[in-house]
């Protein structure tokens, strides 16, 4: 299996060089956008093609003399068909940069295509530490779990927060949640007394938030994908953890933007750490929420929405740096090191690692004008990620 595999990877990437020529002639710069459409994530692809679709309104369709064209694909988060997408754009479509990737195993199953074809693969979303380790042409313009983990398990033992039960899903961004609040928190001096892992796939919250009740911790500690966070947050509140004195603190993906004022006023007061909110209060910002809601139909951006439209600069920039000439490997050194304020603040990606250096914010859900946001209340500047930052 592996050396058939190989086989087809070298063949994709002869086939790659040999319409590199027909590539360099054509006027049109081709990102081919695989995202989730359809399906249990399906809330993470329509707000980065939003994103991705304002970001062209705003900035045009024609960069250094290139047409720009977007090719959106839907592999319904299944990792097989994400595969076999890129793979289509790739020798097919002939894209000049693959982007999206709204879970992680989506983006692990790319890389390869990244690597033997040599396109530069922006991700959007997708959150475990690991992937830019999974190829040279991986660039991500989202943040990491470890990025927005550590910053909670700082705060928690400072705010009376010493015993914890980690929920978390079961897969590489909920694993690495799950071990880097974990192992801030015990340095802190406080303590993980279980950690419970859900299947990524329609998840039953319920037995667990059980668990959690039974073992009385001062806090759960919570990570779900984008778009599951209101199941979380219904379920904690149907089981009356929150009536049992258990705090609810978590990552942004739980109070999501895209549905906070779906879960109503139980969201209140509950505590989380990450990179975006659109409540964030600098000018940019404000002028990124009004415009991508008057082009989705009052739609509030949430940080997939971010991600996307960020990535869709870092595209945009390089393409400008090599003027658009030269291939795969061109366009990825002009990613690298780009340095800009974005509606989420200031961003850098590290030249090393391809990865995104980002601020933190520790956040509360608040009702501001009669609507729940994530207000924040403090900052940590310039977050490398923690997987790397040995």
């Amino acid at each position: 299996m592996k050396k058939r595999t190989f086989l087809h990877l070298a063949a994709l990437s002869a086939a790659a060089l040999a319409t590199s020529h027909a590539i360099a002639q054509d006027n049109t710069f081709k990102i081919g956008l695989i995202l989730p459409m359809t399906g249990q994530q399906a809330t993470t692809g329509r707000q980065i093609e939003a994103a991705a679709r304002l970001y062209m309104a705003q900035n045009g369709d024609t960069v250094a003399g290139k047409k720009i064209q977007l090719i959106i694909k839907d592999d319904t988060s299944l990792p097989d068909a994400t595969r076999r997408l890129a793979q289509e754009l790739v020798v097919n479509d002939k894209v000049n940069v693959l982007a999206g990737f709204g879970i992680t195993p989506s983006a692990l199953a790319t890389a390869p295509i990244a690597t033997q074809s040599k396109t530069p693969m922006v991700v959007m979303a997708a959150a475990t530490s690991s992937i830019t380790q999974a190829s040279p042409y991986v660039v991500r313009s989202s943040f990491t779990l470890p990025q927005v983990s550590v910053a909670l398990a700082d705060w928690a033992p400072k705010n009376g927060i010493k015993k914890v039960i980690t929920l978390v899903s079961d897969y590489g961004p909920g694993i690495d949640a799950e071990k880097y609040f974990k192992d801030r928190l015990t340095f802190n001096g406080g303590q993980v007394t279980e950690a419970l892992r859900v299947p990524l796939r329609n998840p039953d919250f319920a037995p667990f938030l059980q668990k959690v009740r039974d073992g009385k911790p001062d806090a759960l500690f919570v990570f779900v994908p984008s778009g599951a966070g209101a199941a979380v947050m219904k379920q904690f509140l149907e089981r009356g953890l929150d009536k049992a004195g258990i705090k609810l603190i978590a990552t942004g993906d739980v109070t999501d933007d895209d549905q906070l004022n779906d879960m109503g006023d139980g969201a209140l007061g509950v505590v989380t750490s990450h990179h975006y909110s659109a409540a964030h209060p600098s000018a940019l910002n404000k002028k990124f929420v009004e415009a991508f809601g008057k082009a989705n139909k009052g739609l509030r951006p949430n940080f997939m929405a971010v991600g996307g439209y960020d990535g869709m600069r870092v595209i945009y920039e390089a393409l400008k740096t090599t003027r658009g000439q030269g291939g795969g490997d061109a366009l990825l050194a002009a990613m690298k090191g780009q340095l800009f304020e974005s509606p989420r603040g200031k961003i850098f990606i590290d030249a090393q690692t391809r990865d995104i250096v980002q601020d933190v914010y520790l956040r509360k859900v608040e009702k501001k004008d009669g609507q729940l946001y994530n207000v924040e209340f403090d900052v940590i500047k310039d977050v490398k990620d923690p997987g790397k930052a040995k």
